[in-house]
């Protein structure tokens, strides 16, 4: 009977060898195969479990989870959940899986709102709602809205919403169109993790992204990525406070592009921030 290290070693190096996986970090392949065995055997993996050997029943299931993970589909969907800044969420098909590269989007909105009394954030393109609900966590005296145009994204993220006993009003809204008028000027914090992979692109995209996400949460058709970009820039002005914020999630190499974008539309103090890994995947800009 093999032992957990010895499956773990198999199914991380086949997790990685996979030209379907999408891994934001190379250590993402062993967490997801610690994420799967812990969902055979019930329980979370330590390295006290690393010694502990396996029935044939335990490995085949096991095998069977991580083949579906090295045929592109996300470990979330299979495990049926994920975890962001220390909240579970429940995750199904068919809506964007929350990635842990959007905590640095909610951890810079986090602190902006901390340093206010009463304040206001909304989060556009919210998807499942991750970064909203995060906000509304960790910020508690803020009030938070979400918006999309995905119905079941915004479905699952009110369920996860009521769970985690969360204020955060979701609307479905064609960007700021269904936000109410009366927030006009009293927005603290803008968040948006657009759809951004340009239309030409879309085809080239891993079989983990192409295949298991809804295209809506993926691109927005233009030919640069950047339509809701230029289209928030330019709509946030009339919905901030003086001295509020607009951050944008992005891949690093749209990151230069995105603060011109915010420089162009009247910005100040336009800046970019860094992962863990030292790319720039969130760029913010404050309104004078």
């Amino acid at each position: 009977m093999p032992t957990v290290d010895e499956v773990l070693g198999s199914a991380e190096k086949a997790i990685k060898a996979s030209k379907k996986v999408d891994l934001w970090r190379p250590s993402d392949a062993r967490v997801n195969a610690e994420e799967l065995l812990g969902a055979v055997l019930g329980k979370q993996i330590t390295s006290d479990d690393l010694d502990q050997l396996l029935g044939a029943s335990k490995v085949a299931k096991f095998d069977c989870l991580v083949q579906r993970r090295v045929a592109g589909e996300p470990a979330a969907i299979i495990l049926g959940f994920t975890e962001f800044r220390k909240m579970k969420l429940i995750v199904k098909p068919g809506v964007f899986v929350p990635r842990s590269s959007s905590e640095l989007l909610a951890e810079k909105a986090v602190l902006r709102l901390r340093r206010r009394k009463a304040p206001v954030a909304v989060d556009v393109a919210t998807g499942t709602g991750p970064v909203a609900l995060a906000m509304a966590n960790e910020a508690p005296r803020a009030k938070v809205w979400g918006l999309d145009i995905w119905k079941p994204s915004l479905d699952l993220a009110r369920l996860n919403a009521r769970r985690l006993a969360l204020n955060v009003q979701f609307v479905e809204s064609n960007m700021l169109s269904k936000l109410p008028e009366k927030l006009q000027g009293k927005v603290d914090v803008f968040t948006c993790h657009p759809p951004y992979v340009a239309k030409s692109d879309m085809k080239r995209l891993p079989a983990e992204i192409k295949d298991f996400e809804p295209a809506v949460s993926l691109s927005d058709n233009s030919e640069d990525g950047l339509g809701l970009v230029h289209q928030l820039a330019e709509e946030a002005t009339a919905w901030l406070r003086s001295g509020g914020w607009l951050l944008f999630e992005v891949s690093p190499d749209l990151a230069r592009k995105v603060a011109t974008i915010l420089r162009h539309s009247g910005f100040a103090a336009v800046k970019s921030e860094r992962d863990s890994l030292g790319a720039t995947r969130v760029i913010a800009g404050k309104k004078p």
